[in-house]
């Protein structure tokens, strides 16, 4: 008998929920969405990977990939915060429900040290000069 109003109130008012496929809310300002790397400026320092707390991010700095595993982030942002070319941003948009999980994969140019650099123009050199 205590639950009669309750019911009878919830029955007469609108919905508390919204039918979310149908509807959507605008993201709050500074919402921390969806990760997006742009690999053109990303130098695979591998400083997104190590502050990663669920180790969604992987780098291999040697073949110049970067992977990210949208299902073990938790949107924490302490990756775009870390990274030193700001070539990781987030949305404010949210991952779209899927129906299999997935790893973003990228490629790019990995970067080559300065040292390495120049000891592979002093071998080429030698070769020439023989």
């Amino acid at each position: 008998m205590y639950m009669l109003p309750n019911v009878l109130r919830n029955l007469s008012g609108k919905p508390a929920t919204r039918l979310y496929p149908l509807e959507e809310r605008e993201p709050f300002p500074a919402y921390r969405g969806v990760i997006t790397n742009d690999v053109a400026k990303c130098i695979f320092c591998n400083s997104c990977a190590r502050v990663c707390p669920t180790d969604a991010i992987t780098v291999d700095a040697k073949a110049g990939k970067w992977n990210y595993d949208p299902f073990l982030c938790v949107y924490c942002s302490a990756c775009v915060e870390k990274c030193p070319t700001k070539c990781l941003q987030q949305e404010p948009v949210h991952r779209k429900p899927s129906i299999s999980k997935f790893v973003v994969h990228r490629t790019g140019t990995p970067r080559v040290k300065k040292a390495k650099a120049e000891a592979t123009r002093e071998l080429e050199k030698a070769w020439e000069e023989i």
